[in-house]
C-alpha cells in the first residue's frame, strides 16, 4: 500500500522538476555565452559574475577587424549578415 501512495507523489515530484528545467532552458538558449546570432543581429554575451570588463575582436565581412571592450551582459555587434563572429582575446579593460 505504501509504494501506491508514494508512486503519484514521487510522479508528480519528476514532472515538477522536469517542468522547471524545461522552463528555464529557454533564457540560457536565447542568451548564450559569447558569440551568438538572432535572424537578424549579431550579439556578444559576457558572462560573468564579478563586473568584469573584457576585450574581444570582432571579424567583419569586407571590413577590418576591430578590437572591442565589452561589460558584463549582452552587447549588440550590428547586422548579423555584416558580422562574422566575436570572440575573447584573453585581456580585461
Amino acid at each position: 500500500m505504501s509504494v501506491r501512495r508514494s508512486l503519484p507523489a514521487v510522479l508528480g515530484a519528476v514532472a515538477l522538476v522536469l517542468g522547471l528545467s524545461t522552463a528555464a532552458a529557454p533564457s540560457a538558449a536565447a542568451d548564450p555565452c559569447g558569440f551568438y546570432e538572432t535572424g537578424s543581429d549579431a550579439f556578444y554575451n559576457h558572462c560573468t559574475g564579478d563586473g568584469s570588463h573584457v576585450v574581444i575582436k570582432v571579424r567583419v565581412a569586407l571590413a577590418p577587424d576591430y578590437e572591442r571592450c565589452v561589460g558584463p551582459g549582452r552587447s549588440w555587434l550590428g547586422s548579423a549578415s555584416r558580422i562574422q563572429g566575436a570572440h575573447y582575446v584573453g585581456r580585461t579593460c
